[in-house]
This record gives structure tokens, C-alpha cells and sequence, in this order.
């Protein structure tokens, strides 16, 4: 395939095929470069070499209801992993002015759990209004599945971006979770939505998957209009039913990230959890896909570090993009 061609045809206003977007998928290691470049070509139209941090804070760890078979936190996990109730709104503040130290455009409250109980909800919404009042900076939050009412609670007290990801398609879906449904996800995709927040929306690759099935999740976060679309890969996490499983390569992590930048050209497509463990010493070409990345780490899980990762970004003559309020 003329993968120039094709990014041609995306930037003049065409979209991508289900078997054009399987190509990429598909391609060979020796096509490797020119299917970056072609994903390159779209993400410098839309984002030039801007670079947006996020910065993620675990505000409950730990004994969630829910049985997803990845997750280090969920009903089935033996995982050694920190536990702990809801942080308070001290120390939310306390994480988004460090967040803001370090130049991030977004700081991201998660809370384990199938949804936000009413006292956690009067919570995180306490701290976003004190974060917004005091500190120039964008707030999302991932609190599980959400009612109408909660996501018009989180609309006025200031959240900027709420986060649910599909994490796969809905064929795949039931092989990791029975606890709820795909159509769950999509209907809380939705709320979001209608709420008037952006929606963070993604999924985990590497968990036995098609490809195909890929592809789909990637044209669903589509016809969702997904705002900001953040692609992890299996870091398997022992003490979970998943810990088996090999870890993506980093060829295929990256051109899973292509593939998701030419199926959602102008969308916020960032390189999530286990760019450090799947993609190892290749991760800095993720940035010639991506424009966002998480840095200091993930919810259960060290990344390289705030400094590594600044190295890593101004060497390749990528550039931080700061929020103005």
C-alpha cells in the first residue's frame, strides 16, 4: 500500500476503510517507518510537534466490585498493590499543583470502583472546584459508570473531560468482563457527551484480541466522538488472570497507535499505559503518532519518570503544550 498516499487522502478531508485501517495492522517490519510516516503526516497537520501531559491520581486504590480480567484492582486480582479509601480534597489539591509543576496540561482524578458512590462524587467535585479556583489546569475524572444526574454534578463543579474506555470491542468485551456490559460503557460514553464534557475514551491492546477487533474499537471511539483517545498495551500484572499473557511488541504498539491517528485523524490520540514496559527503547517514535502522553507513572504501575521523559521529548525536537486557561 502507498502509505503516503493514503495519509494524502486523509488529509484532504477522506477518511479511512475497515480493511485500509486492517492494512495498517498488518504491515510488515520493512513498511515500519513509512506507515510512522504517514501517521506522522496527519499528526503534525492537527497537532504540529506539540506534546500534552497528563498526569494521572490513583484517589482510590483497590477493591473494586468489578471482574475485569487486566485490571490489578478488580474483584479477581491477588495483585500486591496499594488500597486505600478515597483520598481527600487536600490531597487532590495537593496532587494537581504538582501536576502543574510539571508543565501538564491535564491532571486526572481515577477512583476504582463500578461507579462513584454519593459521598465520593461530593468529594472529587469539593477538590475540582478547589483545583479550578486556584490552579490554571484541566481537570478530567474516571469514576466508572455514571448516572445523568452525576455527570451534570461533575459539569458544575468544573471537570473538563470525563474518562470511560471501551477498552476493546464489543465482541471481545465479554472474554474479560461479566460484571457489566459493553453497552454500559457506551451508555455512560454518551452521557458524558450530552453532559457537555469531552470524553476520554480508549482501550487496552494485548489482551487476545484480532485484529479486526481493534480496528472496530477504533472506528466505535469514532462514531462516539471520542475527544481524547488514550491506547494502552497488556503490561501483564501478576495476580491477575491476565499475568500469562505475552506483552504487545513494540511494532505492533506502534502501529496500533497509527492505526488509531489514521481512523481518528484530528483527535487527542495518546500513548497510555505500557508504553514503557511494550515499547521500551523504541517509545520515543510513539511521539511522531501521539500528541499526548501520561507522565510519573499510572495507576498501579512506575513509569520512566518526569525527567526521562522531558529528555526524551526535547531531544526528538518535540515541544510541551501548556495550558492557557
Amino acid at each position: 500500500m502507498k502509505w503516503d498516499i493514503l495519509s494524502r487522502h486523509i488529509l484532504e478531508g477522506g477518511s479511512l476503510e475497515h480493511d485500509e485501517a486492517l492494512a495498517v495492522l498488518e504491515s510488515g517490519d520493512d513498511e515500519h517507518l513509512a506507515v510512522l510516516d504517514a501517521a506522522f503526516a496527519v499528526r503534525r497537520h492537527y497537532f504540529g510537534r506539540d506534546v500534552s501531559l497528563h498526569v494521572i491520581r490513583n484517589a482510590k486504590s483497590g477493591s473494586c466490585s468489578e471482574n475485569c480480567s487486566f485490571c490489578s484492582q478488580s474483584a479477581l486480582s491477588e495483585s500486591n498493590i496499594p488500597r486505600y479509601p478515597m483520598l481527600s480534597v487536600e490531597e487532590l489539591l495537593d496532587g494537581a499543583l504538582r501536576a502543574h509543576g510539571m508543565t501538564a496540561k491535564r491532571y486526572c482524578i481515577v477512583t476504582s470502583g463500578r461507579s462513584p458512590s454519593m459521598k465520593d462524587l461530593d468529594n472529587v467535585c469539593d477538590a475540582v472546584q478547589e483545583i479550578k479556583s486556584e490552579i490554571p489546569i484541566q481537570v478530567c475524572t474516571s469514576l466508572g459508570l455514571l448516572t445523568e444526574e452525576q455527570a451534570r454534578q461533575l459539569k458544575a463543579a468544573g471537570v473538563d473531560r470525563y474518562n470511560h474506555n471501551l477498552e476493546s470491542s464489543e465482541r471481545f468485551f465479554p472474554s474479560f468482563c461479566t460484571s457489566h456490559s459493553y453497552s454500559d460503557r457506551v451508555a455512560t460514553a454518551r452521557i458524558v457527551k450530552a453532559a457537555g464534557m469531552e470524553l476520554c475514551s480508549g482501550g487496552l491492546v494485548g489482551m487476545g484480541e484480532s485484529l479486526e477487533e481493534r480496528v472496530d474499537l477504533a472506528f466505535a471511539l469514532a462514531g462516539l466522538g471520542a475527544d481524547s483517545i488514550p491506547v494502552n498495551f497488556l503490561n501483564p500484572r501478576p495476580g491477575t488472570p491476565m499475568e500469562g499473557l505475552r506483552k504487545p511488541t513494540p511494532g505492533d504498539c506502534l502501529r496500533t497507535l497509527a492505526m488509531f491517528r489514521l481512523v481518528n485523524p484530528g483527535k487527542e490520540i495518546r500513548v497510555a499505559g505500557g508504553r514503557e514496559s511494550c515499547i521500551g527503547s523504541m517509545q520515543v517514535l510513539s511521539l511522531y503518532v501521539a500528541d499526548s502522553m501520561f507522565t510519573t507513572g499510572y495507576l498501579t504501575t512506575p513509569g520512566q519518570g518526569y525527567q526521562a521523559d522531558m529528555a526524551m521529548i526535547t531531544q526528538a525536537g518535540f515541544v510541551i503544550k501548556e495550558y492557557i486557561d
